[in-house]
């Protein structure tokens, strides 16, 4: 599945019932605010994977590829 057709609401999962509220990852409870904290710091995906297995890297790269998507779109308004 191309991820430009990929929802939001099939990677990330906002629930008050799940962290309060806070974004995750779908089926996780692994906030998507980690990866952008792990890439900030410097580390790969495999890093961050390997620290969160409950996320998958399809998750993870879809989730990046919106959010670049969604920056690129913010600069062009």
């Amino acid at each position: 599945m191309s991820t430009a057709q990929v929802p939001i609401r099939k990677i990330v999962q906002i629930s008050p019932n799940i962290m309060s509220g806070t974004p995750v990852f779908k089926g996780t409870r692994v906030p998507v605010q980690a990866l952008l904290d792990h890439l900030e710091a410097g580390d790969s995906l495999n890093v961050f994977l390997e620290d969160f297995p409950s996320v998958t890297r399809q998750q993870a790269i879809e989730f990046l590829e919106l959010a670049g998507k969604a920056a690129l779109d913010a600069c062009a308004a």
